[in-house]
């Protein structure tokens, strides 16, 4: 199954007083096959153009089959624009899109893990938790685990807030982001087929002339 390949592009690029493009964060959504390899070979591109990846998200998709990408740099529109090319030519990727953060809904989770005698202890750590979203998911008589989802923003603020009480542990997962804008790649994907059905697959052309053939 291969769609047709059209770069989909909603962003606004940021530009200095002289005109020049400046730096911002992008999103790439990138629909594939579930092929072992694939992984690395998107990786090379980044690699061979010295762009660093700050979040890296695999899962499966809303097409049976079909997996997502979801990567995030910090570059200006026309280097990301030449990745998502670079990534399309890949033979098992369908579809690239790119995105600045104010194009999409995402979301990243975060846990903490900090000694359970200070937080029975100290009233004030508790609240500051309920505050900040945050709720207990394992608890243990050496340590809790508390978890949240935010924004990088939010996340790092609990780490600030939770450091003078003993903070034990912290982990970040990457980005999980959906497109605002955009009607989903299984629409398109529907209209693609619709427009340019595929062969329909005979395994054997004479199977149904039987009786004529093997008459003799």
């Amino acid at each position: 199954m291969k769609a047709s390949k059209i770069n989909n592009i909603n962003s606004a690029a940021l530009q200095d007083e002289e005109g020049r493009e400046i730096k911002q964060e992008y999103n790439i959504t990138v629909y594939t096959e579930n092929q072992i390899g694939l992984l690395s070979r998107i990786a090379i591109i980044f690699t061979r153009r010295k762009i660093n990846i700050y979040s890296l998200n695999t899962s499966p998709s809303e097409i049976e089959s079909i997996h997502r990408f979801n990567i995030v740099v910090n570059e200006t529109e026309d280097i990301v624009r030449k990745l998502a090319r670079q990534i399309e030519k890949q033979v098992e990727v369908l579809k690239v899109y790119f995105n600045t953060n104010e194009d999409v809904i995402w979301q990243e989770l975060a846990l903490y893990k900090v000694p359970t005698d200070i937080i029975a202890e100290k009233a004030s750590v508790e609240r500051l938790l309920r505050e900040n979203g945050a709720r207990a998911v394992v608890i243990r008589k050496d340590y809790t685990v508390f978890e949240t989802t935010g924004h990088r923003e939010e996340t790092d603020a609990l780490i600030t807030i939770l450091q003078p009480f003993g903070l034990i542990e912290f982990v970040r997962s990457a980005r999980v982001a959906i497109i605002k804008d955009s009607e989903g790649f299984n629409q398109k994907l529907r209209e693609f087929e619709k427009a340019e059905p595929g062969e329909e697959v005979i395994e054997n052309e004479y199977l149904n002339n039987g009786q004529k053939i093997f008459t003799m």
